[in-house]
């Protein structure tokens, strides 16, 4: 297993994160089986999405903003009840398989954290599961 740190520098941004686990590939020396990416925190969530394009970020978390607005009618008195909901809505885990030592993703996809309650110091665990043969 391999912790990643990310520092996160506002209230909510996503962050690519692929170089980080496509080295995290490299070290383990895995050819093939499966990456799992895990965020242990309850106001942050990892996704998979376009990388090419920045406004493809800032459209996701706009619409999320939309949909789950900082000051809403929530119970929990913490003031991040926004964070948590958002971190539920992308989910806190990603399975990427492996292949030739390197991550299968599609041409334009890259692995996001996803911070919604920032600016934090953040972990993330990466798992690998080898396939034998």
């Amino acid at each position: 297993m391999k912790v990643i740190k990310v520092n996160t520098h506002q209230r909510e941004e996503f962050i690519d994160i692929t170089q980080e686990v496509e080295s995290a590939v490299r070290e383990s020396k895995i050819k093939e089986g499966v990456c799992f990416v895990f965020s242990p925190h309850t106001t942050a969530g990892i996704t998979i999405n376009e990388n090419a394009d920045p406004s493809v970020k800032k459209d996701i978390l706009n619409h999320l903003k939309k949909l789950v607005p900082f000051s809403g009618d929530y119970s929990h008195s913490e003031g991040n009840a926004d964070a948590h909901i958002k971190a539920s809505l992308l989910g806190n885990s990603v399975t990427v398989l492996v292949e030739g030592g390197n991550l299968v993703l599609g041409t334009w996809q890259g692995i996001y954290f996803c911070e919604f309650d920032g600016p934090r110091r953040r972990k993330l665990y990466v798992y690998f599961l080898p396939t034998f043969r």
